[in-house]
């Protein structure tokens, strides 16, 4: 997959930003007054239980998905959970107007229904920003995507000097493509990674670049990167920057599924953190004629992403001498109750959870050679508290730290999309881009 060919089309219409989310609002908020405008008692009873559900979801939501079914690790945001109160409501309200109406009522009913459903999903999605535009919610191009063959001719091996000073050469144009990476020695089961191919690797003298490898957050998977995260346009803005240079970047599956969640650890659950540093390193190493010496390769993430950036940093400093943690959390979790998550993962051994996570190493050893990037956004107060408590954990362990707070944005794409070029020109020195 190369640029988008659809750029400028009806599939370019932004989600997020711009006239359409603005309409949306508009017509949810006709149709809710349509659905409103009904006399009679049947009516009210229906106006009563669709605003009691509408209060409850919002109440209850965090409770239900948190304590009763344990679906989450942390709370939905409260702008996501009112438009999914509203949705609740919305669709209370239609159910009601089926009855004691007439048929033109019932199809007006129908109509306005899924009108405002929609818009309360437009809502959360332009909190999340997991759609961007229009292409990416009705096509994600996971079947266009080329499938990655190795590299021919181009062996990776480890350069001493940075990548800027060994390429003069002409860019091609970036690709993004596909490949499974086996787990050969976790025998874990990932799905595809991702892989983005900047200008600089496509021409006809390659360099051998540095390495990034990026995690999504969890629900999600590789793919995430690419549709929500606007990887390859990104990527592509930094190496305009920089004469087609930039990070051959791979974006893999620590989780194995959507609803899955290793903590890219090793324990009763998966031996993800043994992929990661074995599988992933070594196919990469053999497969893609890549520049191997680790310190000028980063390991990154959005939000459970982050979380592992940081856990790759603190336990295999020598791998991943950088990192960049958008969004993560204070610590690895499959539960909003911590014991539920060490007893799922080991067995209810506290101790040997506490002796692999971030906070516990960072508190035992020093890493005067490591350096980290932490993001997070202004609206999420919780995620900034964690990023506060690792970035100073990290500062006393002798890391080299910067953090950025992203205005305007809670718990959504918005946040990596708005740091993980600033990351990049951060460690631009380390992995090579810069002298």
């Amino acid at each position: 997959m190369t640029t988008d060919p659809r750029r400028g089309s009806v599939a370019e219409l932004s989600l997020i930003n711009g006239w359409l989310p603005v309409v949306l609002l508009v017509l949810g908020g006709i149709a809710l007054f349509v659905l409103f405008a009904r006399g009679g008692r049947a009516s009210m009873i229906t106006i009563a239980v669709a605003a009691v559900l509408a209060v409850l979801t919002y109440f209850l939501l965090n409770w239900l998905v948190l304590t009763v079914f344990d679906l989450l690790p942390e709370p939905l945001p409260g702008t996501v959970r009112l438009w999914i109160a509203v949705g609740v409501g919305v669709f209370a309200l239609g159910v009601g107007s089926m009855f004691a109406s007439s048929v033109g009522r019932k199809v007006t009913a129908v109509v306005c229904t899924v009108v405002a459903l929609a818009t309360a999903a437009s809502q959360i999605n332009v909190y999340f920003e997991e759609y961007p535009t229009l292409g990416t919610l009705v096509s994600s191009d996971e079947n266009d995507v080329s499938a990655f063959a190795a590299a021919s001719g181009v062996r990776s091996a480890s350069e001493a000097t940075p990548v800027v000073t060994r390429w003069k050469g002409n860019p091609g144009r970036s690709r993004v493509e596909s490949a499974p990476i086996p787990g050969t020695v976790s025998g874990f089961n990932a799905r595809p990674a991702w892989i983005y191919l900047p200008p600089a690797y496509t021409s006809p003298n390659p360099p051998l670049l540095p390495v990034l490898i990026l995690v999504s957050g969890q629900p999600g998977g590789p793919q995430d990167w690419i549709v929500s995260g606007r990887l390859q346009q990104l990527l592509d803005g930094f190496a305009a920057t920089h004469n087609g240079l930039a990070p051959v970047t791979v974006v893999v599956d620590p989780n194995g599924a959507d609803d899955a969640n290793t903590m890219c650890m090793d324990s009763d659950i998966a031996k993800a953190d043994t992929y990661l540093t074995r599988d992933v390193v070594d196919w990469i190493t053999a497969n893609v004629g890549v520049d191997t010496n680790k310190a000028h390769w980063a390991f990154g993430g959005w939000s459970f992403g982050g979380t592992c950036a940081v856990q790759m940093a603190t336990r295999h400093p020598d791998l991943f001498p950088s990192f960049i943690d958008l969004a993560g959390e204070r610590e690895p979790a499959i539960s909003s109750d911590r014991t539920q998550t060490v007893q799922q993962a080991f067995h209810g051994d506290t101790a040997a959870f506490d002796a692999l996570t971030p906070l516990t190493l960072l508190s035992q050893k020093t890493y005067p050679d490591s350096w980290g990037f932490f993001a997070a956004g202004s609206d999420e107060p919780t995620t900034q508290q964690w990023m506060t408590e690792v970035s100073t954990a990290a500062k006393n362990a002798g890391m080299t730290v910067t953090t950025q707070i992203v205005p305007g944005q809670g718990h959504s794409w918005g946040v990596p999309t708005a740091t993980l070029v600033p990351a990049l020109d951060f460690l631009s020195p380390r992995m090579g881009f810069t002298t």
